[in-house]
């Protein structure tokens, strides 16, 4: 039970400490140290209000946890390991994923750590680092590939974690993805509309999962709606974008080039609006363009692209709620969801 202040005893000073400690919290908050410790870890038999009080207290004295300590005790970091490539800083998707998991984190004991790598490293390392030295409970990875090494394995540590993505491995295994198989699908439906038949797509890297979902929705919009398919395979997502924009130029030189464009992503529009454009060919006039992108810079920017959103902060919501539930003992069935492309001007 929470104990109450009593015998006029003052909240305003803390304890001289060069960092706040439990003990800190408890003579501000008046509490017991070991009610303002439960507090902290979520207990049902704290009160919620006594949580807020002893949460803001915590937030305002800048209180962190002893992690050495904490693992000590409960064989637990409190920790969720984010694992990122550099080429998702660059694609503008890294700052909303991590806004979206905090957002799930902040009301739990969980804190979040960013582990970065370069794809022309090996992608196993700092999952086999956070598995050996159990530097975290949990583990979020993206880029995922069709039969992926680091969910195998994970799988067969038994250990938590989801992914952004999905796999083809006839493996069960908590996931959150974006539909990229309907946006291509409906980025086609829209060129069309437009009247644009000679379509060309800017597609992912062929190894990761969702290549073969946005091809797979780009051929069946040209199937369905009688358009006609423009090799594009010079370069992908995954190549800077000078070298997407030399590359487009070239298309672009072509007597019979494209007239219609679907871009996988946000930053590579960026750089075929500049081959075209370069290449004195008109955006909206000459040519159109439906983009995925994370952001609404293209719509602010260059109305004449049709976008359409991925919500890269709601996909961190469900990745950090997937996993915490993940190591709560829940089924990974129960945690797979999936976004759907959000049009412009719904948002």
């Amino acid at each position: 039970m929470d104990r109450m202040k009593s015998g006029g005893r003052a909240a305003s000073t803390p304890p001289s400490s060069e960092r706040p400690t439990l003990k800190t919290i408890a003579f501000m908050t008046g509490l017991g140290i070991t009610t303002v410790s439960r507090a902290l870890k979520d207990a049902p038999d704290i009160s919620s209000e006594t949580k807020e009080r002893v949460r803001l207290v915590a937030r305002q004295i800048g209180y962190q946890p002893n992690r050495a300590g904490v693992r000590l005790r409960t064989g637990k970091t409190n920790v969720i390991s984010l694992i990122l490539s550099l080429e998702e800083e660059i694609m503008g998707l890294t700052s909303p994923m991590v806004v979206g998991i905090s957002e799930v984190l902040a009301a739990t004991q969980y804190h979040l750590v960013v582990t970065p790598y370069r794809t022309q490293g090996n992608a196993l390392d700092p999952v086999r680092y956070v598995l050996e030295t159990g530097a975290a409970d949990g583990v979020i990875i993206s880029r995922t590939e069709p039969k992926d090494p680091r969910v195998a394995l994970m799988m067969e540590r038994n250990f938590p974690f989801v992914t952004h993505g999905r796999t083809e491995m006839g493996l069960a295994h908590p996931y959150h993805d974006f539909d990229n198989e309907r946006f291509a699908y409906e980025a086609v439906r829209k060129l069309v509309e437009l009247g644009r038949k000679r379509l060309v797509l800017l597609q992912p890297p062929p190894y990761l999962t969702f290549y073969l979902h946005m091809r797979a929705g780009f051929e069946k919009g040209i199937r369905d709606f009688g358009a006609t398919a423009l090799p594009f395979n010079i370069v992908n997502l995954d190549n800077n974008l000078r070298e997407i924009r030399g590359a487009a130029e070239a298309l672009f030189d072509a007597a019979d080039g494209p007239d219609g464009i679907v871009s996988g992503s946000g930053s590579g529009a960026v750089a075929l609006i500049a081959a075209l454009e370069a290449r004195g060919r008109r955006l909206g006039q000459d040519i159109d363009m439906v983009s995925k992108e994370p952001h609404m810079f293209l719509q602010w920017l260059r109305p004449e692209v049709v976008t359409m959103r991925e919500d890269i902060r709601l996909a961190g919501r469900e990745l950090a709620k997937a996993v915490i539930a993940r190591i709560e003992g829940r089924p990974p069935e129960e945690l797979q969801t999936l976004s759907y492309p959000i049009p412009t001007g719904e948002v």
